[in-house]
């Protein structure tokens, strides 16, 4: 769905307390997250506002989110 939300509390509800505590406490995951959300929103931005981009770009935004998900969740996991 275009516009969805994939925020990192609306991905892992069930981590919202460490990720809290990690953004306070972990400087790697802190700026990983700052990333993740940046471009979370900027993907989001672009949907809604059906802004030209190409599809080969945004895809490989798409790919640069879950690769930051992917280590963010290896931190919330650990």
């Amino acid at each position: 769905m275009l516009g969805e939300s994939h925020d990192l509390l609306h991905e892992f509800p069930e981590y919202a307390e460490k990720i809290a505590d990690l953004r306070k406490s972990n400087e790697v995951f802190h700026n990983l997250m700052d990333e993740y959300d940046w471009l979370d929103a900027h993907i989001r931005n672009l949907e809604e506002l059906s802004t030209p981009v190409s599809d080969f770009h945004i895809e490989e935004m798409k790919k640069r989110r879950l690769l930051l998900k992917d280590k963010l969740y290896a931190i919330l996991h650990d």
